[in-house]
């Protein structure tokens, strides 16, 4: 076992950064929550923040992170809350602590595919700052160095969910060095079989490997000398991992050739070149094997010249030259580079917020679709394999594979994917649902006059293109409503023969936008426009007595036909209403329901028999809508046995359903632990059955929907 790290041994380093006094600061307030506390391994707990933290610190992370990593267990597994940390470290690192801790919380139950995909939705949209992603893979990667200490079936559950879920975040952020470990750590607990016969083989023929390792070094360091190069040359036998790749993909053993790999760093960009050209003088280039990623860097910034190479002894080398500098990038990642100052900081930090749009896309996306939907989102968007464009300057443009000019022109910017008219694709027109291919160059072609086109949304492959077509329709629709709105307002006026400003000046507009709870008269108009209320309702509302306008609608009960209108909630003899679903108890259709009359909101509507619904004239006879097709929200409670941590269960049998969990608080009693969670429900039939299957998981006490 190997020695544990002290928070002294990490001082040299972390006593260079700006906010040592407050990273001192955490590590205390860190020390004094784990004190006493063993981990399995039967190290001080404290030992595991320490680790995490070094971890980041190779990836050369800002303080912000460094800090949020010691303290990242003090919620978890410390007697601390959110509110503290925002008292004591401010509401940044208050954030990020507390996405970690509700990220650790959850863990994969099974292997079953649905399972992955609930895991992959719940830590996406816990991860709007992408340092709460780079402290989750430091936390996982020291785990897993350390998952020798919890049994077997844990070791592989750890190792599942790392590679399904953290090892693909780690390469679509571009954080080389913990992904490569990550892999080989979980081949070794999934596969130990195929491992240690890898392993053998390549210790078998070990030494001869080195041996052309070094000789092979030998001949470049003698090259790359006489040619008065500085550089620095490192060599390495290929990873474990690495090697299964291949071996799974068809190739035999004798004929993976790059096993053997060389990295050499320079200085300077020209410097590469040079040297590349130096080693093909003197070893043969294998054909279509050399990659230039300098002139055409990925879009996470990787940069580097690649090149397989016979070298001694008929022995295939792979040779990778770079800068440090580009180095320190694909190892670590871009988001390690936040305090740069120099040229290049501001197309960092473009690329970190790409990144970071990349998963907000996401986020957004998952808020009113399936969980079939959400899939193919992710597996899209974020866990596909990726190509590489290019504008016709040369700027590389990452996109999944299946993209089209239109999820490009989107890339680039929103009012380039609005203007959009025409593609031309490797200087040939190509039509704009065609599919982009690595490396092609496209140059986008739009009109100012011109807009999207609702055709696109059934060939676009980005969430980012989906949500931005979608939001330009749904942004035109409303300023339709707002005009019809106001043509509405403006000939119910003229049909009483009333003054537009007369009826309609500020003192009046600023009543009925405080009485609705609106911004402005926009909204007014929409709320006309979209049927919300009646433009004969907004006039009344302007008159000093509001109390008519509510007893007009108390005396509209009568004892005529329901007519089936487009809301969700019918109510007898009054066409046209605002009708708000009660937020005390929720119904869902299929409840028994009830209206009431409110001051100015319209009607209320609430299960039969909740307690807020006052027994006078003011009630209403309410039904439901059986044409509509709306979700509704609800909430539901799951007692469980105290100990039992089953909240992805429940999410996971939820999400089997078709249903959607919108958030979850957790109530902690002697016995017992209470879920609450908010979910989007069809109706009562499916709720009953949502309730059904949670009833069935091991441990769940009782499963109600009212308190």
């Amino acid at each position: 076992m190997p020695d544990t790290i002290t928070f002294d041994e990490l001082i040299p380093s972390l006593s260079k950064r700006d906010d040592f006094e407050t990273i001192k600061r955490a590590y205390e307030y860190a020390f004094n929550e784990h004190k006493g506390m063993k981990r399995l391994t039967g190290d001080d707990f404290i030992t595991h923040p320490l680790e995490v933290t070094k971890i980041l610190m190779e990836l050369n992370v800002d303080d912000t992170t460094i800090i949020a990593s010691l303290l990242h267990e003090v919620i978890n597994n410390g007697s601390k809350t959110y509110e503290d940390l925002v008292e004591d470290f401010g509401e940044d690192i208050a954030k990020i602590v507390l996405s970690v801790s509700k990220i650790n919380k959850l863990e994969l139950p099974d292997n079953n595919e649905s399972s992955v995909i609930y895991l992959r939705k719940i830590l996406v949209g816990l991860a709007e700052d992408v340092r709460v992603l780079y402290i989750k893979l430091a936390d996982r990667l020291h785990n897993m160095r350390t998952n020798w200490a919890i049994n077997p079936q844990k070791q592989k559950q750890k190792a599942e969910e790392t590679m399904s879920v953290l090892v693909p975040i780690a390469h679509r952020l571009g954080i080389n060095s913990i992904k490569s470990e990550l892999e080989n750590l979980s081949l070794y607990y999934l596969k130990p079989d195929v491992y240690n016969d890898i392993l053998e083989k390549l210790n078998e023929t070990i030494d001869e490997l080195n041996d052309c390792l070094e000789e092979m070094k030998e001949s470049l360091i003698e090259l790359l000398t006489d040619a008065g190069i500085k550089f620095e040359i490192k060599g390495r036998v290929k990873s474990v991992y690495s090697i299964y790749n291949k071996l799974s993909n068809g190739k035999e053993w004798n004929k993976i050739y790059d096993i053997l790999a060389l990295r050499i760093f320079v200085n300077e960009e020209s410097e590469c070149y040079q040297v590349i050209g130096l080693i093909h003088s003197r070893f043969r280039p294998m054909p279509k094997r050399f990659k230039d990623y300098i002139a055409s860097p990925k879009e996470n910034m990787y940069q580097s010249l690649h090149t397989t190479v016979y070298g001694v002894e008929g022995h295939v080398f792979e040779v990778q030259v770079r800068t440090y500098e580009m180095d320190e990038i694909a190892e670590k990642g871009i988001a390690s580079h936040w305090s740069y100052k120099e040229k290049g900081a501001k197309k960092i930090q473009n690329v970190m917020e790409q990144k970071l749009e990349m998963f907000r896309n996401v986020i957004e996306a998952s808020h009113n679709d399936t969980d079939a939907d959400f899939e193919n989102i992710v597996n899209s968007d974020i866990f596909s394999d990726l190509i590489y464009t290019y504008t016709p300057k040369g700027d590389v443009v990452e996109l999944p594979i299946g993209s089209t000019p239109i999820d490009f022109a989107y890339r680039i910017h929103s009012h380039v994917g609005d203007t959009t008219v025409g593609a031309i694709v490797n200087d040939q027109i190509v039509p704009l649902s065609y599919e982009l291919k690595n490396d092609d160059v496209v140059n986008i072609k739009t009109n100012n006059n011109s807009s999207p086109n609702k055709d696109w949304l059934s060939f676009v492959k980005t969430s980012q293109a989906k949500n931005k077509i979608k939001a330009y329709f749904s942004k035109q629709d409303k300023e339709e409503y707002i005009q019809k709105g106001k043509s509405i307002l403006e000939a119910e006026l003229r049909k009483r023969k009333l003054s537009f400003n007369d009826v309609l000046n500020n003192e009046t507009i600023n009543k009925i936008v405080k009485d609705l709870k609106m911004k402005d008269l926009d909204e007014i108009y929409l709320s006309i426009g979209s049927l919300r209320f009646t433009a004969s309702y907004i006039i009344n509302l302007t008159k000093e007595d509001k109390h008519e306008v509510d007893d007009a609608l108390f005396e509209r009960k009568v004892n005529t036909p329901k007519i089936n209108y487009k809301s969700d909630i019918l109510v007898e003899g009054i066409p046209d209403i605002m009708v708000n679903i009660a937020k005390c108890c929720m119904p869902i259709k299929g409840d028994e329901i009830v209206g009431f009359i409110t001051k100015g909101q319209g009607i209320s509507v609430h299960k039969k028999g909740c307690s807020n619904v006052p027994n006078n004239d003011r009630v209403v006879s309410v039904s439901w809508n059986m044409d509509a097709s709306n979700y509704y929200f609800t909430n539901i409670y799951v007692s469980v046995t105290a100990g039992f941590d089953l909240l992805v269960n429940i999410i996971t049998e939820v999400g089997k359903m078709g249903c959607i969990v919108r958030s979850c608080n957790t109530k902690e009693f002697d016995n017992k632990t209470m879920y609450e969670l908010n979910v989007r429900i069809k109706d009562k039939e499916e709720l009953d059955n949502v309730m059904k299957n949670i009833r069935k998981i091991h441990n769940v006490i009782d499963v109600k929907d009212e308190m």
